[in-house]
C-alpha cells in the first residue's frame, strides 16, 4: 500500500467511517485515465458529478467523468469547461436561479463562483483513496455523523493552530469542497446540496471535508495527537454524571481559581 492508501485506511479505522474517502485527480491528458476507471460516457450516459462521487464512496468505483458526460451545470462552470464571465448569455441565465432575488446581488454572487482555467482540464477521475493508484489533487471525505467531522475539524486546530475558516452555502457543494480545495489549497467544507441528496441519495446526517492532498499528512498527525490526549473519536463515554472525573490540568486551573477539585480522569489514569 502507498502512504495514501494508508492515511485513508487509518481515517476509516479510526473514525468509523461508512463511506469511502474520495480520490480526486484533475485530468488534462485522458492517457492518464486507468483501466480499470468507468468511463462515464461510454458506460453510464449521462450524469452529475455528485451521483460520480456517490459511485466511489458508496460502491468503491473508480470513475472518469468528463465535459460530455456532465448533467449539472455547476460543475461545467466550475471546472472550467465552459467560459461563464460576467456579459454571457450563461453568467446572465445562471444568475436568474442561485437563489438570490436582488440582480445585481446575484450577478456579483456568481461573479466569485469558484471556477478552473477555462480549457484547462479534460475531465475527473474519483477513486476510494484506499485502493487508489493514482496520485489525486484532492480528497473529500464524507463523515456521516457530527463526531467525525468533529474529530477531524480538531485535528486541523492542533496541526495549524487556528480554527476552520469555512464559509457555507446551501447548493454547489461538489464546488465549494472540490474545487475550492483545488484553487486555494486550503480544507473546505460544505452540505450536501440538494441534486446530491436527491439524485446522488446523500444522507441527512452528511458533511463533506474537503482535504488538498498535501494535507492529509497534517491531518494524520493531527488525528494522532488528539487520539494521544483521550479526545480522539473513540475516547468519547457517553455518560450523564455530576461530580464527574476530569483530567488533572483541570483540577490545577480550578485550584488556582479557589474552585472544587476532582477524582482524576480514569483514561489519564490507565495511561501513566
Amino acid at each position: 500500500m502507498t502512504t495514501l492508501n494508508e492515511q485513508a485506511q487509518f481515517l476509516k479505522d479510526n473514525l468509523d467511517l461508512v463511506l469511502e474517502i474520495q480520490a480526486v485527480k484533475f485530468i488534462e491528458d485522458e492517457s492518464q485515465i486507468p483501466e480499470n476507471a468507468v468511463r462515464a460516457k461510454d458506460e453510464l450516459g449521462h450524469l452529475a458529478l455528485c451521483q460520480a462521487m456517490a459511485l466511489t464512496k458508496r460502491q468503491g468505483k473508480t470513475v472518469y467523468t468528463c465535459k460530455e458526460a456532465e448533467w449539472c451545470w455547476a460543475p461545467v462552470i466550475s471546472l472550467g469547461y465552459v467560459e461563464c464571465a460576467p456579459g454571457t448569455p450563461g453568467f446572465e441565465e445562471v444568475s436568474m436561479f442561485i437563489g438570490i432575488p436582488d440582480p445585481d446581488r446575484a450577478k456579483a454572487f456568481l461573479d466569485h463562483f469558484p471556477k478552473l482555467p477555462y480549457g484547462k482540464y479534460k475531465g475527473l477521475l474519483i477513486g476510494p483513496a484506499r485502493t487508489a493508484d493514482f496520485e489525486p489533487d484532492v480528497l473529500l471525505i464524507n463523515c456521516d455523523n457530527n463526531f467525525q467531522l468533529r474529530t477531524l475539524i480538531g485535528a486541523i486546530k492542533s496541526q495549524t493552530g487556528k480554527m476552520l475558516d469555512v464559509s457555507l452555502e446551501m447548493i454547489d457543494s461538489c464546488v465549494y469542497t472540490l474545487v475550492k480545495s483545488m484553487i486555494t489549497r486550503e480544507y473546505t467544507m460544505a452540505v450536501p446540496d440538494p441534486g446530491d441528496q436527491e439524485r446522488a441519495l446523500a444522507q441527512s446526517n452528511e458533511m463533506i471535508l474537503g482535504v488538498p492532498v498535501e494535507k492529509m499528512g497534517e491531518l494524520i498527525e493531527g488525528c494522532k495527537f488528539n487520539m494521544s490526549h483521550h479526545i480522539g473519536y473513540h475516547d468519547m463515554q457517553p455518560m450523564m454524571e455530576y461530580e464527574f472525573e476530569r483530567p488533572s490540568f483541570y483540577n490545577r486551573l480550578f485550584e488556582l481559581w479557589g474552585l472544587g477539585q476532582s477524582k482524576v480522569w480514569e483514561r489519564e489514569l490507565k495511561n501513566k
